[in-house]
């Protein structure tokens, strides 16, 4: 065994971060903010680090689901102005001191925030409304807008920061008529809520997959998820993992044809060809799903594809490094370049967001190159 191996880390490549940013920006018009996703933990990829780099890189908003996730950032020093996406209105008070902007998605929590704000003494507290044009998740129903309009009339308590919806299916061509329709829709009551107002708010409708397939529609902001993070939904090949996915070997097994099988349920069958096993630091409880195990999934191995041996184990995992230089310490990579989070995803029937959200905080996040 080495000493003293290296934790497994999801190493948070700055080049492909940059890489991804600029290619979106170059997607969109020189005034068009981009607001920057980091919830549920950046994607996996860890909030914190990630909103700094966004920082430096030029974004003009963060987005998160929870008022906490938006506190975590404000206690870490980051000071871009966030969007909390999911408020529960017992939250408000919260979000008030540090500065959060709720979205709003009915009058009901409208009515809450401003209760809160009248008893702190505020007043044009920035807000985000939510207009529910077909995804019909959360937002305002078009039968709605008239009650807003009017309760907005009453609530200097309140500004309209911005105005926007949620596209159901933009990365899908079929349903393309469907996601015109919503833009029509909320290009419809966007501008019957603005012509009530004294001022102009931010509109954004995009996503990732509407920035790359919708672009025409990017409006003041897009909302930039997934793809910051290297998926597209048009399979370009100019976006870059930002974060590799590595482990080290723990202690590497020469086997004997009579040792027989590998691991629990001794599902890892030593057959003639199976010569050398690989021990990693990794399990389910790191976010490798047990159907990558028994031969699903392959990690790469200094250059070469080492499928995985027997049952995934909770914090370990064992692989076939028949005919693999390496020795223990070398460290082995999940996910990044070779396989791909995409190509994980494939294999376990989902898509690369879970793999990606996946990987619990007990694994290290550090920025690289």
């Amino acid at each position: 065994m080495a000493q003293n191996p290296p934790l497994a880390r999801l190493e948070l490549s700055r080049s492909g971060i940059k890489n991804n940013f600029q290619h979106f920006r170059s997607l969109l018009k020189p005034e068009t903010r981009i607001l920057i996703l980091v919830k549920a933990n950046g994607y996996g990829h860890g909030a914190v680090p990630f909103a700094r780099e966004m920082e430096q890189l030029g974004a003009a908003y963060l987005g998160v689901a929870l008022p906490g996730e938006g506190v975590e950032l404000r206690k870490a020093g980051i000071d871009l102005p966030i969007l909390v996406l999911t408020t529960g209105t017992d939250d408000y008070p919260e979000m008030i001191r540090y500065g959060l902007e709720p979205g709003i998605p009915d009058l009901f929590a409208l009515t809450r925030l401003r209760e809160e704000l009248r008893k702190a003494g505020r007043r044009d507290y920035p807000v985000h409304i939510n207009i529910d044009t077909g995804m019909h998740r959360l937002g305002f129903m078009e039968r709605e807008i008239p009650g807003l309009i009017d309760f907005l009339a009453e609530s200097p308590e309140i500004h309209i920061e911005g105005l926007y919806t949620h596209l159901a299916a933009s990365d899908e061509k079929q349903h393309d008529e469907f996601t015109l329709g919503q833009i029509a829709l909320y290009e419809k009551l966007s501008t019957q809520i603005m012509a009530h107002l004294p001022y102009k708010p931010l509109r954004h409708v995009l996503n990732s997959a509407g920035i790359e397939r919708f672009t025409q529609y990017q409006y003041d902001m897009v909302r930039l998820g997934i793809g910051i993070y290297g998926i597209s939904a048009v399979s370009d090949p100019g976006l870059k993992p930002a974060a590799f996915y590595r482990c080290p070997i723990l202690q590497i097994k020469d086997l004997l044809p009579e040792d027989g099988t590998v691991g629990y349920g001794r599902h890892g069958k030593l057959g003639p060809g199976v010569t050398r096993s690989a021990t990693l630091c990794v399990g389910y409880a790191d976010g490798i799903n047990r159907h990558l195990g028994c031969g699903n999934a392959s990690f790469e191995v200094n250059g070469h594809l080492a499928p995985t041996l027997g049952n995934i184990c909770m914090d370990m995992c064992m692989i076939d490094v028949t005919g693999i230089d390496c020795k223990e310490g070398d460290m082995v990579t999940i996910f990044g370049d070779k396989p791909t989070a995409g190509e994980l995803a494939k294999i376990l029937d989902t898509i690369p967001y879970e793999i990606f959200t996946s990987v619990p905080r007990r694994v290290n996040r550090t920025i690289v190159d």
